[in-house]
């Protein structure tokens, strides 16, 4: 089962099941949104809790971003109840599309399975693997003219969006991950999140000729981790792979859908422009690279490389069931530019 959404059904419960809803409308101008919602959460959380989890704009936690199960700063979910928790999910859905918003909460999902498979001493394992171990941080005043951000963040999580004068200007980077990235619930039931991301672009590998293996299938070898984890700005050097204008049109029809399975997170002004970006620097410019083992559940990453844009997508840790993706801005992270 591939298709979102995919809430986890093991019989589990999830400790933050009253996130399972949708609380907030799409706006067609999401930046607009954005400074509704997080204004309204300011006023539902009390004085103390709003100091956590605001920081001046110029702060450097605003680019101290990582996806790992560490310490963080900002104001976790597990501290909100009540309209205070509502209107943390306005403000995350603020940031998302329907589809983004599930699959957030599908990832946040996946630490109660991970509390239930690992082992150790209860209380350790619940303060490691909490699905309300997400933290909510703004940066600078919300507001319709100037410039401030916020950020989600937790275990396989990072968000970050900058506003600028009621638009977004920078929503990168972004970051989904997923672990175990299937969870075997029986036959016909087994969960995966961000299993599309990786059925698609396995899909133009195995679409490749003998000539086009040559330049897609880099090396037998994975990369243990996506690159750059946790830097300010996106590590990347020239394009490799299998550039679109060697593509057959079939593969060209899985570029495109792959792509669309990684827009589709974000809310369509945002979703947009980023296409119209990729679309001004040129499709043809597309490169679609391999690394490790064609089949599934081994080892494997994979990279799309535009002009505007990279995505990463590395599937290695225990036995190639452990997930991190991610979209990087290669003119800049954080609407700042690469130095």
């Amino acid at each position: 089962m591939n298709a979102r959404p995919v809430w986890l059904s093991l019989g589990v419960v999830v400790t933050l099941a009253a996130l399972l809803v949708a609380q907030a409308p799409q706006s067609p101008r999401s930046g607009q949104a954005m400074i509704v919602a997080v204004q309204n959460f300011k006023k539902a959380v009390t004085p103390e809790q709003w100091k956590q989890c605001w920081f001046a704009f110029d702060d450097p936690e605003r680019i101290n971003w990582h996806f790992i199960p560490r310490e963080r700063k900002g104001l976790p979910l597990r501290d909100l109840e009540g309209s205070a928790l509502k209107a943390a999910q306005a403000m995350i859905h603020s940031g998302l599309s329907d589809a983004g918003y599930d699959q957030a909460l599908n990832v946040m999902s996946l630490e109660e399975v991970l509390y239930l498979l690992e082992g150790g001493e209860r209380e350790v394992r619940r303060e490691r693997r909490n699905p309300g171990k997400y933290y909510l941080s703004v940066f600078g005043e919300p507001a319709p003219t100037g410039t401030w951000g916020w950020r989600l963040e937790g275990h396989h999580l990072s968000l970050n969006f900058t506003i600028e004068n009621g638009k977004v200007v920078s929503s990168t980077p972004e970051f989904f991950g997923a672990n175990p990235g299937r969870v075997d619930a029986g036959p016909g039931r087994a969960i995966r999140v961000l299993g599309k991301e990786e059925d698609i672009a396995r899909e133009i590998l195995k679409l490749c000729d003998t000539e086009q293996q040559k330049l897609c299938w880099v090396s037998k070898d994975a990369p243990d981790e996506v690159p750059g984890p946790g830097t300010p700005q996106p590590v990347v050097g020239d394009p490799q792979g299998l550039p679109v204008s060697r593509m057959s049109a079939a593969q060209k029809d899985l570029l495109s859908e792959l792509l669309t399975e990684y827009l589709r997170n974000l809310p369509e002004d945002v979703t947009s422009e980023r296409r119209q970006q990729i679309n001004a620097a040129g499709m043809d410019k597309i490169y679609f690279a391999w690394w490790g083992d064609a089949e599934p559940n081994q080892r494997h990453h994979y990279r799309v490389q535009g002009p505007t844009f990279v995505i990463e997508y590395n599937n290695t840790q225990n036995q190639a069931n452990h997930v991190h993706s991610m979209w990087r801005n290669l003119a800049g992270d954080f609407n700042r530019p690469v130095k």
